[in-house]
């Protein structure tokens, strides 16, 4: 094992990496240091696939002990959505003890400066990068996800939202100078002089509040916006999913002890099974920030309830893709097929609204009525997941009995397009495994009102006929206003039309994709380049990742002396 580094260098370590990542967010152009191919890790000390799987392994069954203060029990009780006991058990905190010892160590980090902190920052993500293999068995096991996209969005992509995060971080800080002379003339007599100092100071403990579907991806920008920043992190993990974010915050108290700094700064509260201690940390007088991925309903809760604390919300949205024509057919079918299949619908952006005219669309392959479409799509999605060993690796495992419910729910609203199917997966035969379902709905009929305009989180999409191209752009707007979107997509050869819907999105606040029919998809954002979220409309209240995510998480406080 390498000699632990000073602060001063890791500096020198990482400067030209957080160079490389403050220009790509300037730029907006494609930059990424973590490589997304599994066969790309096994040297410089990164743990290669089989290094991986046993280290997870080995982790199984064990007290994950993290030498936290103010542990007064251990507790667990992880099963993975494919149907294995994780049998992992973790420390529980007695609260007065754990956090007063947090905010011990701010005043060190705080005087550390941005550099420094962005340089620890860099460490752990770069240590968390040599255990991709290891973290991607951990998010597959916990959220449900196939093991390729546990690694790349629970491993590389998570990584980069977090070094995203870090980047924002030492850009907001360093706005402003470390000190400054100031002179101001006064005619005959002397001059007024004093000098000046500026320094970023935390706003106190953050709160990571973590979530079952994304443990990594979802949960490393609020920690690392914050812990760069100067604040310390009690991180509080879902109770299905903690193994990821225990280990993240094992790491993170090994970097920062052997960068000299307190390693209290990162802990974990765990908790025991229906404790349910979210509401209690989050309005702890302590708690100045809280970071949350979740439903719409808590995510309210703490923005009415946490008013001591800075709170970053990403809730739930009721996304929505407007099909009005289209030059390439088959390409618009494959992409939105994909988008609706991957992970089970289990993501915030996933497609739930297809607005399509009652009287059809114009393509490529000629005029599609309102049932071609739909019967098309419903084909498309047939196709993709026909195989089942590929079915398994798009749609991984049904996160929680609620998606299995709301998915069987919603084949009584409508008629269905496509229906649902049970698939095994023979590596995992519990794991609960379903293709998504298509709802027909009609935006002339009240009754179906209620579907379409209330967010249905999982493997459900509801194919709604519209009026027209401006009765669906209106209907979009109203959806935006009212519940929120994290992602928009559209098809439309029509440049009014399109120019109707940017505006439309544009005065809601809401992110949009036009007529992808290729390799990216709207439920996909890349870091360093695409905002998720927007912070602009009730779907959540930041975006990940601008300088309002990270500026408010600390304040500037001057000191000026007489020269």
């Amino acid at each position: 094992m390498a000699a632990p580094l000073t602060a001063h260098e890791l500096i020198a370590k990482h400067r030209p990496t957080l160079d490389q990542a403050l220009e790509a967010i300037r730029t907006r152009a494609y930059w990424s240091p973590h490589p997304e191919h599994p066969k790309a890790y096994g040297e410089h000390g990164s743990l290669d696939a089989a290094a991986g799987k046993a280290a997870f392994d080995a982790v199984l069954g064990t007290r994950l002990d993290l030498d936290q203060p103010g542990t007064d029990d251990w507790v667990g009780g992880e099963i993975s959505p494919y149907g294995i006991e994780l049998g992992v058990t973790y420390p529980h905190a007695d609260l007065d003890v754990l956090l007063p010892a947090m905010k011990a160590g701010q005043a060190a980090w705080r005087d550390a400066g941005p550099e420094a902190r962005a340089a620890v920052c860099m460490e752990i993500v770069k240590r968390i990068s040599d255990r991709t293999h290891e973290f991607a068995h951990a998010v597959m096991h916990t959220s449900g996800q196939a093991f390729m996209m546990a690694f790349q969005a629970g491993g590389p992509h998570a990584q980069d939202r977090g070094l995203e995060a870090v980047a924002y971080a030492y850009a907001e800080q360093t706005r402003t100078p470390e000190a400054a002379e100031w002179s101001k003339p006064q005619g005959k007599r002397d001059p007024l002089n004093l000098t000046k100092t500026f320094t970023a100071v935390p706003r106190g403990i953050g709160l990571v509040i973590g979530c079952n579907t994304f443990p990594t991806w979802n949960g490393y920008p609020g920690l690392f916006a914050s812990l760069a920043t100067g604040n310390a992190v009690l991180v509080k993990p879902h109770p299905r999913a903690v193994l990821p974010l225990a280990l993240t915050v094992q790491v993170a108290r090994e970097v920062l002890a052997e960068a000299g700094f307190d390693p209290n700064l990162v802990a974990l509260a765990a908790e025991r099974p229906g404790e349910g201690i979210a509401k209690t940390l989050a309005t702890r007088p302590e708690i100045r920030i809280v970071d949350y991925t979740g439903s719409t309903a808590f995510g309210d809760w703490l923005e009415t309830h946490a008013r001591q604390a800075q709170v970053y919300t990403e809730k739930a949205g009721v996304n929505t893709v407007l099909v009005e024509s289209t030059d390439d057919y088959k390409g618009m079918l494959s992409n939105l097929a994909f988008s609706l299949s991957l992970y089970s619908g289990q993501m915030c952006t996933t497609p739930q609204n297809l607005l399509i005219p009652r009287e059809g669309i114009s393509t490529d392959q000629g005029h599609k009525s309102y049932d071609e479409v739909t019967a098309d799509l419903a084909r498309a999605v047939d196709g993709l997941l026909g195989d089942d060993a590929r079915a398994n690796a798009l749609l991984g495992a049904i996160v929680n009995p609620d998606v299995k419910a709301r998915l069987e729910a919603a084949a009584e609203l409508g008629e269905v397009a496509l229906a649902s199917r049970e698939i095994v997966n023979p590596e995992f035969p519990d794991a609960v495994v379903r293709t998504p379902v298509i709802v027909k709905l009609d935006a002339a009929k009240p009754d179906d009102e209620a579907a379409y305009t209330s967010e249905c989180f999982g493997p459900v999409s509801f194919a709604v006929a519209v009026d027209s191209a401006a009765a669906a752009v209106e209907l979009l707007r109203r959806t935006i206003r009212e519940h929120g979107a994290m992602t928009v997509g559209a098809y439309t050869t029509d440049p009014e039309v399109a120019r109707a819907i940017e505006e439309a999105c544009l005065e809601e606040s809401a992110q949009l994709s036009l007529n992808l029919t290729g390799g990216v998809y709207v439920n996909q954002t890349a870091a360093f380049s695409d905002f998720h979220g927007s912070g602009g409309n009730p779907a959540a209240n930041a975006a990940l990742t601008d300088g309002a995510y990270v500026a408010n998480r600390f304040r500037v406080v001057e000191v000026r002396r007489q020269a």
